[in-house]
């Protein structure tokens, strides 16, 4: 390994260290929601596409009002996660 590249290792390691002693709860909040989000989003689209790939053959035929559905109840959904954050302890 150059010392370069041990240099940037031994630099990230000092910063995943001061963030583990800061304890910042806001930061691992972000990077596991995006976490989960994303793999919601691929399970999503791999269920989408292997129910196309059953039912047709074919790519699926979503129209505006199923997107608005969708789209719709998305809203719901993160109204309700942040609703989570109004909670007393």
């Amino acid at each position: 390994m150059s010392t370069t590249a041990k240099k940037v290792d031994q630099t990230l390691n000092q910063e995943l260290a001061a963030m583990d002693d800061t304890n910042d709860w806001e930061t691992r909040v972000i990077v596991v929601g995006g976490i989960l989000g994303a793999v919601v989003g691929l399970l999503t689209s791999y269920l989408l596409i292997r129910t196309s790939k059953e039912a047709h053959a074919g790519p699926p035929a979503i129209t505006t009002g199923d997107a608005f559905k969708v789209g719709i109840t998305a809203i719901g959904l993160v109204r309700s996660i942040a609703a989570l954050g109004e909670r007393q302890r």
